[in-house]
């Protein structure tokens, strides 16, 4: 079967979940962006020069004959253009953080459910076989008191940042921020492989925009302890670790879910993944969009996939509640009228 879809945005991410769709049913019919011209350059870009170009995701909803959207617009925008389209019959995937809170989510999942439309965030490695191999290898770690979740990476609009500028990550009015962009990949693997834990203490580096740079939450389980760790403000080279008494599992790239490494207890490595590109990885979440839609069998149930999100929304948004700022991370005089 065929899926006619259409791309809110147009950014790099953008790019790659069209590259992504290749192969699966999702066929390109649209494109929407605020400025019409800048979607008809998009478009262009993609190799589609002849789809429909809109500027408004109410717009879009009324669209006949597009049946499905990605949206990957600013996160502030995320869950009023999700309630328009799942108003207007469109089935929704939409990038991270699907919601600014959790109160918005479960009102937009009662609406899909509803309007009987499939409404899911998009998280990469929640349906690639590396998932599952991780999974399955848990068993061997033996006893698993302690994991870290990482990911730290130097934003490539931190100097612009620093000369002054407001880079749209960087800006609390978008719901921008490091947990939001990057925290969000450690807080999906702790949920999903460990359930919600009892108690969060989080700290979080402040911008002198009001965003976070950088920040940590520790999660604490009745027999373990999981630390997430991320940046926007520098380059991690370590990795992410599950650490049991029979084993370490090694993650590489949190962010793709790839190099991952299982250590028994003499150190003897056994690799479970094989290097993907970042647009294979997202396939795997486009053709579970696409199942989930035709109603086919998956790696990971619909029902699931969106009780995870819900849990890994109300785990973000509680640390965010509680969490303790450092000051300033970034002392630039020209950042200074932000506050």
């Amino acid at each position: 079967m065929n899926i006619p879809f259409a791309i809110i945005g147009t950014s790099k991410i953008a790019e790659e979940f069209f590259a992504a769709s290749q192969g699966t049913d999702l066929v390109l019919r649209g494109i929407c962006s605020r400025n019409i011209g800048r979607g008809q350059a998009f478009a262009e870009k993609l190799g589609c020069p002849d789809v429909a170009v809109f500027t408004s995701a109410e717009e879009l909803a009324g669209a006949i004959g597009i049946q499905a959207v990605y949206v990957a617009s600013p996160n502030s925008c995320h869950a009023a253009q999700c309630e328009a389209l799942l108003n207007g019959g469109k089935h929704v995937l939409c990038e991270k953080i699907i919601t600014e809170n959790p109160q918005q989510l479960k009102h937009l999942q009662a609406l899909a459910r509803q309007n009987g439309l499939v409404y899911i965030e998009a998280i990469m490695y929640l349906h690639t076989p590396a998932r599952q191999a991780v999974l399955d290898a848990l068993p061997e770690l033996g006893n698993i008191h302690t994991a870290h979740f990482d990911l730290s990476q130097l934003s490539s609009r931190y100097d612009a940042l620093r000369a002054g500028e407001l880079p749209n990550i960087f800006n609390p009015a978008l719901a921008a921020g490091g947990w939001n962009d990057l925290g969000v990949y450690c807080a999906y693997p702790a949920v999903d492989f460990f359930g919600k834990p009892e108690h969060i203490a989080a700290t979080m580096q402040l911008l002198n925009t009001g965003a976070d740079g950088a920040g940590t939450a520790m999660l604490t389980y009745p027999d373990k302890l999981v630390t997430l760790t991320y940046s926007k403000l520098g380059q991690s080279c370590g990795v992410s670790q599950l650490m049991g008494d029979q084993g370490t599992l090694a993650i590489t790239s949190l962010l793709h879910f790839q190099g991952i490494t299982l250590y028994d207890r003499a150190g003897n490595a056994t690799s479970l993944t094989k290097p993907l590109q970042k647009f294979e990885v997202m396939r795997y979440e486009a053709q579970a969009f696409c199942d989930y839609i035709a109603g086919r069998p998956t790696r990971v149930g619909y029902k699931y996939a969106g009780e995870l999100a819900l849990g890994v929304s109300e785990l973000m948004e509680q640390a965010r509640q509680q969490a303790q700022p450092v000051g300033a991370a970034c002392k630039s005089p020209a950042i200074l009228k932000y506050h």
